[in-house]
């Protein structure tokens, strides 16, 4: 888990932006202008900045050139905007941003920007927990059965992965049942993850979140697993 710092003046950019990331098991801290930007970085000390060049007070660049003059630009940051030029988006880069995302941000690339900037944060390196190593353990398990060679060490996926039910129950029952058990598994495989559960299973995420409360879900186990 990572203190990620988001700076940014539109009320529902941050509260997107801070729902993704703690749905990927981040530590979120907002702020919605460069004065609460400076007093979190001091307070929180964050081990990545999403910041907004366009902010009412003092711009995303000139707070950029601020940390990076004051010997304060100790993090990765990655500057976000709708309607920066490529001159604005060099110019940060030059400064000390790692990367620029342009507005509207797709899922995809705000996770794979954050990610690359944690693992450039300090020396990070992924945890042997995460969903694509579980994935590839899952992978290397089944290469093992088929070529004989030694297994490893089982990955947890919870009972839910070798649930069976009981089909003499009315069908509302049973389905309900087996919609539990698949949601939880794929939790678990997924480490909590409700942004990649929605991909997954196909669902739009404000639908999977009632799903989940609806069939009792533990919302919390896959974060755990992880």
């Amino acid at each position: 888990m990572a203190n990620i710092l988001v700076v940014d003046d539109e009320l529902g950019i941050r509260d997107l932006l801070s729902e993704i990331l703690n749905d990927e098991g981040h530590q979120v801290e907002l702020a919605e202008n460069a004065a609460q930007a400076r007093a979190a970085r001091s307070r929180s000390r964050p081990d990545l900045v999403l910041l907004d060049i366009w902010m009412p007070d003092t711009d995303g660049v000139t707070l950029l050139k601020e940390w990076s003059s004051s010997g304060l630009l100790t993090m990765p940051v990655i500057m976000m905007s709708g309607h920066a030029t490529i001159d604005t988006a060099v110019e940060a880069t030059k400064i000390g941003a790692m990367a620029f995302l342009e507005k509207p941000i797709t899922l995809q690339k705000l996770l794979k920007a954050v990610e690359q900037g944690l693992v450039k944060s300090a020396g990070r390196k992924p945890l042997a927990t995460t969903p694509a190593a579980l994935l590839h353990a899952v992978d290397m398990t089944v290469e093992a059965a088929m070529t004989g060679n030694a297994m490893p060490a089982a990955v947890d996926l919870g009972p839910q992965a070798t649930q069976s039910f009981l089909l003499e129950k009315p069908l509302r029952d049973a389905r309900d049942e087996f919609e539990k058990a698949y949601f939880e598994f794929h939790l678990a495989k997924e480490g909590g993850s409700m942004t990649r559960v929605a991909e997954k299973t196909g669902l739009e995420r404000t639908h999977l979140y009632r799903k989940l409360k609806q069939l009792g879900v533990d919302l919390t186990r896959g974060k755990r697993a992880a």
